[in-house]
């Protein structure tokens, strides 16, 4: 019995690949988008902190420069805070574009296996031909050879 090759083999190869790639790709960036997402709430944390002290400085003894201390750092951590959303919604869009390149390698994948498929459907179809023709020609030699033989 033949043997199926599919001839674009190595394009579904490099397709798979790169669709490989493209999920460690888009992993790597999901990591850098939960990392910033990390870093910006514990500046929020750090700042909640801030605040919490700037209240009990306030319940207790009146140190004017502490007070003041507190007021710019709370501010320092909220100018940190905006700069880090930033960084966060910058990591966002390079994750969509990570993920519409792995949908489109995806995509890609799927085109091909779908080929390898057809091209596999069309081989059985020919093998069955060949099978369905191999059987006529049988049948019409042993048919040939018993009208040959009622004869002589």
């Amino acid at each position: 019995m033949a043997k199926f090759i599919y001839r674009m083999q190595n394009i579904l190869s490099l397709d798979e690949k790169l669709e490989e790639q493209a999920k460690m790709e888009y992993a790597s960036q999901q990591l850098a988008v939960n990392e910033a997402s990390e870093m910006e709430q514990s500046l929020k944390d750090r700042r909640a902190s801030y605040e919490a002290e700037a209240r009990r400085l306030r319940e207790e003894t009146l140190s004017v420069r502490d007070i003041v201390a507190n007021n710019r750092a709370v501010e320092v951590m909220g100018d940190l805070i905006t700069a880090q959303h930033e960084v966060v919604l910058q990591e966002e869009k390079k994750l969509e574009v990570k993920r519409a390149a792995l949908q489109e390698a995806m995509k890609d994948r799927k085109t091909q296996e779908k080929l390898k498929e057809k091209a596999f459907e069309e081989f059985k179809a020919e093998l069955l031909m060949e099978e369905s023709k191999e059987i006529d020609q049988l049948t019409s030699y042993t048919y040939g050879i018993k009208k040959t033989d009622g004869k002589e």
